[in-house]
Parts: structure tokens; sequence; C-alpha cells
């Protein structure tokens, strides 16, 4: 086939609308009445936020794309005006169906005697609960704005909800307008009310603050006070100026500052917001004629409703079994001496993400260690890997971190973690110029150098190994940490490029690799070998490894793509995709881990790794894919992607129509993938 990429833009699916697409899965789950009704309503949270960074980001480049007229099309294969309409009626359709999931759900806690109530549905005994509640708690972090006092509009805050007031006289007398911020960072967005019997009952932080409008404002003599939820989004995206006077960390800071005060791209408010009120937003947020104001319901930043309270009623949650052991790693038995005898993956979700902590605890202690290097791209808050660190260093090791102060919104967790480590002795590594380190890689050389690596598809961050499913490699396999050795030198010694002959490196391999892989298939294909590929990723929507796998369809190659996220490929093209299946599983646990896998002409390759196929991961970030040579650790991968391909529960087709319909089997039996393969874990570590 073989298309110049150019000209690929009828063969491809724009990534946007592909996102907004995987975002419609998450809702599915919120529709799904077989979900536990409170991980329904943490689904509503999951797709609100999404919704949000899909603006802050993805739309907020797409605007800016835009202004370069003609030339933008050879940027992104579309037109970027015609993808924002898309997008801008793809969002409203979705905003509708999550209004009536809400109330379906509502309706649904009611039946569990859950009830949300406003400060309309108070009894006497709740009123004044929630109105001492409002003295005590809410009142003293409420700070009004009156317009007409106002010099300029308010500066209002990205990802920040607030209210809209409007403060009515007496007949002929002229309303005021008011803006409250709600303060959701220093109090949480629900109340528990007091129980009445066996009903439960739930309140807005919006809510309780319209109990209080007119205490608030209770000197100004008004007769009726309304309040209405309004939220602006902003662009999220970092400018770093190139100004070598400054420090980085404070350029990082300077910028997600400007970060809050970026443009607008998009503007949700209460459908019932008066018009006058509406235009006053618009005309100051300079979104007039924007696609992006979108109308909603009373409730907005529903990204809250992750932290959902669920009251202790386990069969409203996820029955999320206990973490298995793992067969080659001893409990209260050095952890080194298990992973020198045998390599080892771990499978988080499924297995403790503390056998990283245990490694490194035992590295802190043990005499024989002589130094510790880890990159990072998202600690934990209150990360025991980053103390684990620390203690390293005051027990004598010499601790690198390579820490990246670009990660997307993590820019300030991050420079305060790089602060107390260089307060604690560590050195610390501000990524590569130009280039995002998102590898995750952590080493460990002890005397005569031997090491320890880690090499992993995730975040060594124990929060989200809670609910990401990740795998992450043990080894001491000399050609693996040999390498990572030699990544480890290239960060210090930019100018220095390793040779890699095991470890695909991005920005210097992975693009050719892969690519020579695909075209290793299509040649044993034809030469009558054994010819597969499997790829499992979050997102897959660089167009030139896309030609590449049209090519080895059309040359008769079968490939099955398991893709979370974004996906730009069109499967089911006469000629030219007949032979690619794809889906999607979205479940209880996310879906994280990168794992390639190639026929090889009967002797499969198998790689983990921390890049998507995308165009940055490739061409712009430092990755790393990494080859699992052990036949043991081989044969659990092969099931691990075997049963993801039984799924036809939580598996979703990916096809041109974007209709995310259940993938079906022949076995009438029910598989989901995540239950499936806790089961075989199950049976072969325990």
């Amino acid at each position: 086939m073989n298309v110049e990429i150019k000209k690929m833009d009828n063969l491809l699916i724009n990534k946007e609308i592909s996102w907004l697409s995987f975002n419609e899965r998450v809702l599915q789950e919120a529709e799904d009445k077989t979900v536990p009704l409170i991980e329904r309503i943490r689904f509503l949270g999951i797709f609100s936020s999404n919704l949000d960074e899909f603006f802050r980001v993805r739309v907020a480049v797409l605007k800016r794309i835009s202004k370069l007229g003609k030339s933008a099309k050879d940027i992104i294969f579309f037109d970027p005006i015609e993808v924002l309409t898309e997008i801008q009626e793809r969002v409203l359709t979705l905003q509708r169906r999550f209004e009536a999931v809400y109330e379906k759900i509502l309706y649904a806690l009611e039946g569990e005697n859950i009830f949300i109530v406003n400060e309309t549905k108070l009894n006497a005994e709740q009123d004044i609960f929630v109105k001492n509640y409002f003295q005590n708690e809410v009142r003293p972090k409420l700070f009004p704005v009156m317009m007409d006092q106002a010099t300029d509009f308010p500066d209002l805050k990205d990802h920040t909800l607030y209210l809209a007031v409007i403060l009515k006289q007496n007949k002929g007398a002229k309303s005021k307008f008011a803006i409250i911020e709600v303060p959701t960072e220093s109090l949480s967005r629900f109340l528990t009310l007091p129980q009445i019997g066996d009903k439960k009952y739930i309140m807005l932080l919006d809510d309780v603050i319209r109990l209080g409008l007119i205490d608030i404002f209770g000197n100004f003599n008004f007769t009726k006070v309304e309040a209405y939820a309004v939220k602006v989004t902003r662009d999220a995206e970092l400018a770093i100026e190139s100004d070598i006077s400054e420090s980085y960390i404070r350029k990082i800071l300077k910028s997600v500052k400007q970060r809050r005060e970026g443009n607008p791209v998009r503007f949700v408010y209460d459908l019932n917001l008066p018009e006058k009120f509406l235009q006053l937003f618009t005309k100051n947020l300079k979104l007039e004629g924007a696609e992006n104001i979108i109308p909603g319901g009373r409730y907005h930043n529903f990204k809250d409703f992750i932290k959902f309270p669920d009251f202790g009623i386990n069969h409203l949650q996820y029955n999320k079994p206990p973490k298995l052991p793992h067969k080659d790693i001893m409990p209260n038995k050095k952890i080194f001496d298990s992973i020198k005898k045998k390599e080892s993956i771990i499978y988080t979700c499924y297995q403790s993400f503390d056998y990283l902590i245990d490694l490194l605890r035992e590295a802190a202690i043990e005499k024989d260690v002589v130094s510790i290097k880890m990159t990072f791209y998202r600690a934990a808050k209150h990360s025991n890997v980053m103390n684990a660190l620390i203690n390293a260093v005051r027990n004598g090791k010499k601790v690198t971190v390579v820490l990246e102060l670009q990660a997307r919104f993590d820019e300030e967790a991050n420079v305060i973690w790089a602060n107390r480590l260089q307060e604690e002795g560590v050195k610390v590594i501000f990524g590569v110029p130009d280039l995002k380190v998102h590898s995750k890689l952590c080493l460990i050389t002890c005397k005569k150098d031997f090491r320890y690596a880690v090499i992993g598809t995730g975040n060594f961050n124990e929060d989200t190994a809670k609910i990401y499913s990740d795998l992450f490699l043990f080894t001491t396999d000399k050609r693996l940490t040999s390498e990572v050795e030699s990544l480890f030198c290239f960060f210090r010694r930019n100018y220095n490029t390793p040779v890699f002959r095991h470890l695909i490196v991005s920005p210097f391999q992975t693009r050719k690799k892969i690519i020579s892989f695909i075209a290793n298939e299509i040649k044993n294909h034809q030469q009558g070998k054994a010819a597969y590929i499997i790829l499992k990723l979050n997102n897959l929507v660089d167009a030139q490894i896309i030609d590449n796998l049209y090519m080895a369809s059309s040359a008769g190659v079968k490939i099955t793509l398991i893709v979370r996220s974004m996906f730009s490929l069109k499967t089911g093209l006469k000629d030219v995709s007949e032979n690619i299946e794809a889906f999607s599983i979205v479940d209880k646990y996310l879906e994280h881990a990168r794992i390639f896998a190639f026929a090889n002409g009967g002797s499969p390759k198998y790689f983990i790794s921390s890049a998507d196929l995308m165009t940055r991961n490739m061409d712009s970030r430092v990755e790393v894919t990494c080859p699992i040579y052990n036949k043991e650790l081989k044969e659990e991968l092969r099931r691990f992607l075997e049963i993801q391909c039984l799924d036809n529960t939580k598996a979703r087709v990916l096809n041109i129509n974007q209709d995310n319909k259940i993938r079906k089997r022949d076995s009438e039996k029910e598989i989901k993938a995540q239950d499936a393969f806790y089961e075989f874990l199950k049976t072969r570590h325990c």
C-alpha cells in the first residue's frame, strides 16, 4: 500500500473524535445497570474529568492550529474548524446522555435509601444541621464579587466551580449580579446529613451555599436570591520560555501560573441562567459566537463525583479481591535473592505495588548497594517510593532521580518533590532538553557492578497502581541492566547517545524498530511462516505506523489491536484493513499496560513498553520498550493477551462507525478479562 502520509486523511479517524468515542465508552459504564451503583456515579465523575482535560488540552491545541489557515490540514490531516464543529455536536449529544444517566442513577439511589437533596427539600432538623454547617464551615470561605462594584470582570479560574448569583429587589428596582467561588479545594463537595431511619441523605456544597445566600446578602435588603452554576475551562498547554537566565523550576512555576490565566476554551452553564447574565459571561470571556458554550443542568464539575460517599455498602461497589502474592518472591525473605534467582513481572491491580517499595527499602539498608537511580513522571502525593529514596541517602547511598518537570498537570507537585529531594541530598536531573522523559526505570547498583533493574509500563506511583493495570519487570539480566545504566548516563550527558542492542529507546529507535517488526511479519507470511501482530496500547494515532499496519493487513497478516483510548486506524476497509481486528476494554481497572507481540516466524517476540504509538512517544520523548526473554514470562504475557481477546463483556469493537458495541464471541459464558486474568494469576501464583 505505502500511501503517501500527507494523503492519508481518508484512511484515518481524527484522534480528537476518536477520544470522544473513548469517553463515550466510559459513559456506557455509567449507563450499565450491571455495574455497581456507586461505581456508576464514579464513572460519571471520570467522564466529566476526562472531558475537562480534553477541552483544556486537545480543544485548546485545535483552536491554536486553526489560526494557521490552510497549512493546518497538512499538520493534522483534517480541517480543524470542521473538527471543532463536530466536537461541539458530539459533546452536546454526550452531555444530554450524561444528564439522562444522572437522573436514572438518582432514582436507583433512592431504591437503596440514598437521597441527594437540595436546599428546598430539607425537613426542619436537616435545615438546622445544614445552616449550622454553613455558618461554621462554609460562610468563612465565601467571598462574593459584586459585579456593579468590581473594577474588572473577575478572573475565573480554570477547573473551578462558581455560582452566578442574581439578587432581586422590590418590583421596579434593578437586579444586581454577584459571583461566588464554590470552595471545593478546602471543603468536600458532599455533605452527609443525619440519617433518618434507614434513609441516608447527601447534599452538595453548591446547595449548602444556596441555602445560605440570604444570610450572606441579608444586609442588602434583597427580596429574592437565585444562583446558577457556571464553570470555565482554559487552555492548559504550557509555554516554556527559552530565557536561560531563569532557572528551569522558576520557568515551570511561571508557566503553570500562566496556565490558570489561559484563554477560555469552554464555558459550561446552567441552562436556566438568564440570558442577560449569560451575555455578561460570554462577552467578558470573549466567547461570543464561539462553538464551545455548553448548556447543562443545575450541577457542574462532576469530576468531584469520583469521591462520592459509599456509606460502606459493599454491594454498591466493585468487589476488588485481595492482591495476589507472587510465587517467585518469598515473603519475609530478601527480595534481592528472589530476583537474582528468577526474573518476575508484577501486575499491578492484581499484585501489590509494595514489591517495588520493599525492593527500595531493602536497597536503602543493604550494605552492598552503592547507588539507586530512578525516573519519575508522576509521583504519589505522599510517595513511599520517594521516601524510600530519601532514606537510602540517609543510609549513605548515592541516589539520582530523573524528574520530568513537564508532566502535564503534575508540574507543581514535581517541583515540590524536586526541592524536597535536593534538600535531602538526592541528585536531581530535570529531564532532557527538548525531550520529555516518560520511561519508567529503576536501577540499583551493588558492589562489583552487579545490578537490579525495574522496567515498567506505568508510573512509580502507589496511588495510581491501585487502579491502573500495569506491568513491572524485575530483572538482573545484564543485557538489560547494562543498557538501563547507559540510558542514565545519557540523562547526565545528553551529547553522548548510547548504542542499544536490546532495549528499544525513543526517540532513537522506536519508530524504525516497530516498522521493521511489521515488515518482518509481512515477509514471514509471504514465506508461509507464522505471522501475526498483537498490540495492546493506550493510543494508536501515528499515521506512518498505521500505514505500515495497513500494508501488513493487505499482505494477509492477522493483526489484533487492543487500544483503550485514541484510535485513528479504520478497520474493515476493503483491501486495506480487512485483517485487522480492534477493540477496547473499559472496566473497573484502567487498562494502562503496553504490550507488543510479534509471531516472528514461530519464535514469538514479546515487549513491554512505556510508549504508545503516537508521534510524540516515538519522536519527542524518552521511552523504553523492553524485550522479554524469559520463556515463562513470555507465556504469562501470551495468556494475558489471550484472555483479553476472550472478553465478551467489557470489550467494545473499534470500527469506522465508532458505535462502541460489545464484542461478542461464540462462547455463551460471560468473560471479563480483568476477572479472568485475576483467576489465572491466582492459579499460577498461589
